[in-house]
């Protein structure tokens, strides 16, 4: 009886074998990336006091996963802070994906003014700071004054570093961000490692 081709060639087996692993790898890799977390650096100032050039976070993909299963459009929490993808991106540019906070949520009215944002909706007619529910974050005034409404499928964020333009953000030419372009909210930062922390969700 003739040997098979691999107990003839058992490197060949090897190699195989290493190849397929290596195959496996790349695909949980792309799969876990794309419904399950991604890590992204923070870049620039904006999210000041929170969060600093160089912080490394997760970011928690499964609530977009689990709204798109179900046919449904992720929508953040009013104060998470999140990732997503910069809707002015330039190739070429630093800037294609963008941590913030967000202040509106569609069909909003946000009001900046006198340094604080008010938010008014079918809930609060008169309108509340949302800022209050997150643990004293950011603690600056806002620059800038608008009045607008958010429009539906787009939310409204800025960052925590609010004076002048140390924040590229909704008050100041990014605009509203479209839900598609949500990445998923921060859930820990895990780097430097003597700053680890979670983040409400």
């Amino acid at each position: 009886m003739e040997a098979s081709y691999f107990t003839r060639h058992p490197f060949a087996k090897d190699i195989i074998g290493i190849v397929i692993f290596i195959v496996c790898v790349i695909i949980g890799t792309i799969l876990i990336n794309t419904f399950v977390f991604r890590s992204f650096n923070v870049v620039g100032p904006s999210m000041e006091s929170t969060l600093y050039t160089g912080d490394r976070l997760i970011v928690d993909r499964l609530p977009v996963t689990w709204a798109q299963l179900q046919n449904k459009t992720y929508i953040p929490k009013r104060g998470q802070i999140i990732v997503f993808k910069n809707p002015r991106f330039i190739q070429g540019t630093e800037d294609e994906y963008i941590v913030k906070r967000v202040i509106g949520l569609p069909g909003e009215r946000v009001q900046l003014k006198d340094g604080r944002y008010t938010v008014y909706n079918t809930q609060y007619p008169n309108g509340f700071n949302p800022d209050d529910a997150n643990r004293g974050e950011p603690r600056s005034p806002t620059s800038g004054a608008i009045d607008e409404i958010v429009p539906a499928g787009e939310i409204f964020v800025s960052g925590d570093n609010r004076q002048g333009n140390y924040s590229y953000d909704s008050r100041n030419g990014l605009g509203t961000i479209p839900l598609y372009d949500v990445v998923g909210p921060a859930e820990v930062r895990i780097f430097p490692f003597n700053k680890i922390r979670t983040f409400p969700t």
